[in-house]
């Protein structure tokens, strides 16, 4: 059902002040940079690894609404790791198994993620406490 952890999601307050230490300390160049409306968040993306498909990806995440969940998870929590995203072929398959074990999905449905993925997130009392995010390339 999973095939590779794609990326690993950080929210930040401002993408400005931090894109320097991933983009010059850790030498990661710079990142793409899209606003994904719908989800009120801008992202910026740094490939880790040669193979931009196959290689992990640090997600940088900022708020663009002060209702977005990127801006009441920093309320709440502060800056920090916000998500693990684990890549699957097989999307609304990685759904129905949550669901049919009877746990709770945010999302029961694919909806469009940053960088053209499908993405669904598995609510973090089903989990642990990890907000996970199924995504297909």
């Amino acid at each position: 059902m999973v095939e590779m952890i794609d990326h690993i999601g950080i929210a930040v307050r401002s993408l400005e002040e931090r894109i320097p230490f991933y983009r010059d300390v850790l030498g990661l160049g710079e990142p793409e940079i899209e606003t994904v409306a719908d989800q009120k968040v801008r992202t910026a993306v740094f490939f880790v690894g040669a193979d931009t498909d196959r290689g992990g990806r640090l997600e940088l995440l900022e708020a663009t609404d002060p209702e977005s969940p990127i801006a009441k998870y920093i309320e709440k929590n502060g800056e920090g790791i916000h998500h693990i995203a684990l890549r699957t072929p097989d999307l609304e398959g990685a759904i129905a198994g949550v669901l049919d074990g009877e746990l709770r999905m945010i999302d029961e449905k694919p909806r469009g993620g940053a960088g053209g993925a499908e993405i669904a997130f598995v609510h973090p009392k089903s989990t642990g406490g990890v907000l996970l995010e199924f995504c297909r390339r």
